[in-house]
């Protein structure tokens, strides 16, 4: 996985605006109402161009996400409605190095296809959904929500774990220097929950009360808040992922007790950090997974994505107590409803052949995810025109923007 190293507070991300099909330059980027963060421009920033992110009116910003807000709204049929007009038009691959001579190789992700562009990394993210450790579906606009809400929350975390962003030439794209991945993802918990087989809840039900070295009590019921948040991490394999205790990481080597000390701490900080945010704009942060790497430095970096639908669980706060009370599932703002339905039609862990997601639970998603990013960062989601080929505009921009790093 590619590094996402940090955001400097002197400088200003490039980002082409979703209003122009043309490079422009804005003098400053606010990321969001209550933090009214600005930055001053750096030299290649200035050579970039930029996002703008539409703040919601002071009226959307004082209203509470229910459950009516995510299923029945205005917002929500124009955003269902333009999902359903780019079904055929997602971003289900990208092969930007037979278009783009800098790039030299491409590694595909799950999500991400990442590209060796020399002194950098170009981070595309797709709408590729996965789940189970493969591939589902394709959901609009899914590769552009999880790269505006990355942005944001890389922005605002600066103050707990640096990262390294060069710039953002494309509403889908990420140019960051290279560093070096530590093979394990850190997962945080503050709930017993979750469908999948490595889910907290599943070993849970099965009678594990040691999980990656964390004792679990006993009489806990699904969805119940742990009595503190836990980091139960996992090795990055290429199929699947597979839990590691902190002491296993350390003696197989994939860390040393020093970068594994200071990558959980930060974790755990981050994870605490973003459930007060989450809470503030009547969320909660269920779980999540954080990924680093060592940049030349020596400095642990923060990469990948930060705090997405993708790699984290959301619930609605207000109804979360009275619904766990009467032993109701929480109201969730995840790709979890859509991980139940393939549960409830194949196997995803066996069978080689999935049935495709219907129509109706695609748009959802694309939706949820919005709502999510427009509920965290209090702001509007440029929902783009699809006249022009998504793979064009991002070969375009790239290949613009590479031109002006490498000058």
């Amino acid at each position: 996985m590619a590094c996402i190293p940090g955001l400097n507070p002197t400088k200003t991300l490039g980002i082409i605006s979703p209003s122009s099909s043309s490079f422009s330059i804005q003098n400053n980027l606010a990321f969001s109402s209550s933090a009214k963060t600005h930055f001053k421009t750096a030299q290649i920033s200035q050579r970039l161009p930029k996002i703008s992110i539409v703040m919601a009116t002071k009226q959307q910003q004082e209203l509470e996400p229910s459950l009516n807000a995510l299923t029945s709204s205005d917002r929500r049929d124009e955003v269902m409605s333009a999902a359903k007009s780019s079904l055929s038009n997602c971003l289900s691959e990208t092969n930007l190095h037979l278009t783009i001579p800098a790039l030299k190789s491409k590694t595909r992700g799950k999500v991400r296809d990442i590209y060796d562009g020399g002194d950098y990394l170009v981070l595309v993210t797709t709408d590729r959904q996965s789940a189970f450790d493969r591939v589902l579906a394709s959901i609009p606009f899914k590769g552009q929500v999880l790269n505006d809400t990355s942005l944001w929350w890389f922005n605002q975390t600066q103050h707990i774990a640096p990262n390294a962003i060069i710039a953002v030439p494309d509403q889908n794209v990420t140019i960051a220097k290279k560093c070096s991945v530590f093979p394990v993802e850190f997962v945080v918990r503050g709930y017993v929950t979750g469908s999948t087989d490595t889910s907290l809840w599943t070993v849970y039900k099965n009678g594990v009360r040691n999980y990656c070295g964390n004792v679990l009590p006993e009489g806990m019921v699904k969805n119940e808040r742990l009595p503190e948040n836990i980091l139960t991490p996992t090795t990055k394999a290429a199929d699947h992922d597979v839990p590691i205790t902190p002491d296993e990481i350390v003696q197989q080597g994939l860390m040393s007790q020093a970068d594994y000390d200071e990558a959980s701490s930060k974790a755990l900080s981050l994870f605490e950090y973003g459930q007060h945010v989450a809470k503030e704009h009547g969320v909660i942060l269920v779980d999540t997974k954080y990924e680093f790497g060592k940049g030349p430095d020596g400095t642990v970096l923060l990469i990948d994505e930060v705090h997405t639908p993708d790699s984290s669980r959301y619930w609605l706060a207000h109804s979360y107590e009275s619904r766990f009370q009467n032993g109701l599932e929480p109201e969730n703002v995840d790709k979890e409803f859509l991980r139940l339905w393939f549960k409830d039609h194949c196997n995803p862990y066996e069978d080689k052949v999935l049935p495709d997601a219907p129509e109706d639970l695609v748009t959802e998603l694309a939706w949820r995810y919005i709502f999510l990013f427009e509920t965290i960062t209090r702001s509007r989601f440029q929902i783009l025109e699809t006249y022009e080929p998504i793979h064009d505009r991002i070969t375009r921009n790239v290949s613009k923007a590479l031109s002006l790093l490498q000058n």
